[in-house]
């Protein structure tokens, strides 16, 4: 469901700001944790980012107080994304290149649809998303092929409230830290001018900029318009990676993304239908 209609201009510059920042992550992360180890590179900037963007709701007087078990649920979503999935991210790109990483993030559709058809059961996909599928997975497996035929091995809805996505980022950067002090990540940190300003650049543009934008087109767009930052998001991430980094983009790379984000538009673009609730007691009590 979607509020009132904006202007095509105001539409359009929000996700091309979600389409680069977002994109451009992936270049900054890579950046970062040369120089800044992941948990502590995530925890400085969740934290950074999730306290700046509580300040900015109390200075617009948005209300940013939550319930105990608002708070708990929060967290949780919070750590599992931003944690769960940043943290992890950061690890890999220690590895892979930053456009590889992207292009491997750009199959999480196709994963999702996958769990809730064979798993959770509660949709049945149509023909022509489970053949997007196999598609999807082929193209992981192009792009994947080099490094897994080498004895090396592989190597290097409804709109969220700002505030909730503030609250979210701030206990995501508190799990981080605990995780890096854990792993003694502050003894191991060289604070350079250039990881401190990948990290800012990870706090402003990923966090506060990317962010408020996706959350204003999530509440002005269609979903599957917003969606289409996934498979947009690889191809600003190859790119940067190949321009700033000079990382390799190979023919497996170019095949593997064509695949992998044709897949992704015909997965998010398919007929997904709900499966009756007696269907789903009966596949319950199967199992």
């Amino acid at each position: 469901m979607t509020s009132a209609s904006p202007s095509r201009f105001t539409l359009a510059l929000n996700f091309g700001l979600v389409y680069l920042f977002w994109g451009s992550t992936y270049l900054g992360i890579d950046i970062a944790v040369q120089h800044i180890p992941p948990a502590l590179m995530c925890a400085t900037r969740f934290t950074i980012a999730g306290v700046i963007m509580l300040a900015y709701c109390l200075v617009r007087g948005q209300n940013i107080r939550f319930s105990a078990r608002e708070l708990l649920q929060l967290a949780v979503v919070g750590n599992l994304l931003l944690m769960g999935g940043n943290l992890t991210l950061a690890y890999s790109e220690q590895y892979i290149p930053s456009g590889l990483a992207a292009l491997l993030v750009a199959s999480i559709p196709l994963w999702f649809v996958l769990l809730d058809a064979l798993l959770i059961g509660h949709h049945k996909v149509s023909g022509r998303g489970l053949a997007s599928l196999a598609l999807g997975f082929a193209g992981t497996i192009v792009l994947l092929w080099p490094k897994l035929s080498s004895s090396a091995g592989v190597g290097r809805k409804e709109s969220p409230t700002f505030a909730g996505t503030g609250w979210q980022v701030l206990f995501a950067g508190l799990g981080n830290w605990i995780f890096a002090l854990l792993n003694h990540d502050l003894s191991r940190a060289h604070w350079t001018a250039r990881g401190i300003g990948a990290v800012a650049y990870l706090v402003v543009g990923g966090s506060l900029i990317g962010y408020t934008a996706y959350i204003y087109i999530l509440g002005h767009a269609p979903t599957a318009k917003v969606s289409t930052y996934a498979y947009v998001n690889p191809v600003v991430a190859v790119f940067l990676g190949w321009l700033v980094l000079g990382e390799k983009v190979d023919a497996f790379i170019l095949a593997g993304s064509a695949i992998v984000v044709a897949s992704v538009i015909l997965v998010t673009s398919a007929s997904v239908t709900r499966k009756p609730k007696p269907l789903i007691h009966a596949q319950a009590a199967a199992d």
